[in-house]
């Protein structure tokens, strides 16, 4: 089999293509269906935004599905796996239901049950874990009902960490993306680089999840102007846990180690073996940990787990005071961090650049993320000299007052005695500056 970069090259591109250009009239489609639901305490955006994004994304699903089929390459995952099918009709279930809950609002139960059933559907078409490396033991076939169950497990809790860390725009489709994009290198490294075609499928599954999100991203940035969804955020986190069960469970551990080499020692040699295993939860570490938090969280306040609250890792940096950007960034720094790290030491675990690399960026994050409490303020005297962020908030309000009029800043009113400084309406914030205009204005 040649090698196919041009082919996932050709069903990325395709991928994206349909999103996007599907994406423009499902937002009007959703406004004019009422899928615009009020704004809610716990949500961040501050104008109704529509939603049953997820309807453009499982378009560009089944057009990369498509275009995949009919290519030289990758059709022999078609005609040699069954894991295709099995994705797109978990897939097609998923979808559906979020479509309905995006509409109607589906109680947090029958989500659960649906999200299960279209795992059962995955694995009752072969899509399944058969066996899984344990450290100190080695390669442990697994009994079908245990495949089976553990297949369901990480469906389903895959899909709920996704929805969690869907809180901010373009934060859950970014996550993914880049978790996709690393998993890619590494499944694409074992089916071409070690000739194990049992990697194919996950290779193709995160081609087609980086399309799907690169296509809805443009138009998820902030200020949003579509959400993706419950229709959209369960789709992709199925598609990525469909990629690390195709992996996980389909990939023979023991075939993997013998192309791990003589020179290495034990240790080296056996790493191999278990990255199919840990690699998987590296990339989605963000969102499990979310998830895990939210749950313990909830249950320590007597509170249902599906209780929704402004709890999440995303609300947190924003209470920590990063704008919505910054803080999506600082959530994709770290998606990519863990799960990229994850793939440079499955290649070269020998490397002590590699660790060494892994900590600097890793010290480099913790500043960024405690950044708004350390933000350095200049001495009065030199406050012209720097940008408004790091003045004195009343000399920072001036300043910038100052160069949207154009004007010169007034000297500010004295303050009679025996009063406080909180005045009446200007409870809020500081007395204006500005002459009282009233005393100009002519009588009616």
């Amino acid at each position: 089999m040649g090698q196919p970069v041009r082919e996932y090259l050709l069903t990325l591109c395709v991928t994206v293509a349909v999103t996007y250009l599907l994406t423009g009239p499902v937002r009007k489609f959703a406004i004019a269906a009422g899928a615009m639901p009020e704004i809610r305490a716990r949500d961040v955006h501050r104008e109704p935004t529509p939603r049953l994004g997820g309807i453009a994304m499982f378009g560009g699903l089944c057009a990369g599905l498509l275009v995949a089929d009919h290519l030289q390459n990758l059709n022999g995952v078609f005609e040699l796996s069954n894991e295709p099918r099995a994705l797109l009709s978990g897939a097609a279930l998923i979808w559906l239901v979020g479509v309905l809950d995006d509409k109607f609002e589906i109680d947090a139960l029958i989500k659960l049950g649906a999200q299960m059933i279209a795992a059962g559907v995955m694995v009752i078409q072969g899509l399944t874990i058969l066996w899984i490396p344990v450290p100190g033991v080695g390669t442990v076939a697994l009994t079908q009902w245990q495949g089976n169950l553990l297949t369901v497990a990480l469906v389903v809790i895959t899909i709920n960490a996704v929805n969690f860390v869907d809180g901010l725009d373009g934060l859950a489709a970014g996550t993914v993306c880049i978790a996709a994009c690393a998993f890619f290198l590494y499944a694409y490294r074992i089916w071409f680089g070690y000739g194990i075609e049992a990697a194919a499928p996950a290779t193709l599954f995160a081609a087609i999840l980086m399309g799907m999100c690169l296509g809805f991203l443009p138009h998820n940035m902030h200020p949003a102007r579509i959400f993706m969804g419950d229709s959209g955020s369960m789709l992709i986190g199925l598609v990525l846990a469909a990629s690390a069960i195709s992996i996980t469970g389909q990939v023979d551990p023991d075939t993997m180690a013998l192309f791990a080499g003589g020179e290495r020692n034990a240790t080296h040699a056996m790493l191999p073996v278990f990255i199919p295993l840990l690699l998987p939860l590296t990339i989605i570490a963000i969102p499990m940990a979310d998830l895990f938090l939210a749950i313990v969280r909830r249950t320590w306040k007597g509170q249902s787990p599906f209780a929704a609250d402004r709890g999440h890792l995303h609300h947190r940096l924003l209470e920590l005071g990063h704008s919505h950007s910054r803080a999506v960034l600082i959530m994709y720094f770290w998606s990519g961090l863990i799960a990229f790290g994850a793939v440079a030491y499955s290649v070269h675990s020998a490397s002590m650049w590699i660790v060494l690399a892994i900590a600097g960026l890793s010290a480099l994050g913790l500043v960024l993320l405690l950044l708004p409490r350390f933000t350095p303020r200049a001495p009065r005297w030199a406050e012209r000299l720097v940008p408004p962020r790091y003045r004195h908030a009343e000399r920072a309000a001036e300043a910038a007052l100052q160069e949207a009029t154009g004007t010169e800043p007034l000297p500010a009113r004295p303050i009679k005695a025996g009063v406080s400084g909180v005045n009446g309406a200007t409870a809020v914030g500081p007395r204006s500056r500005f002459p009282d205009r009233r005393k100009a204005e002519t009588s009616r």
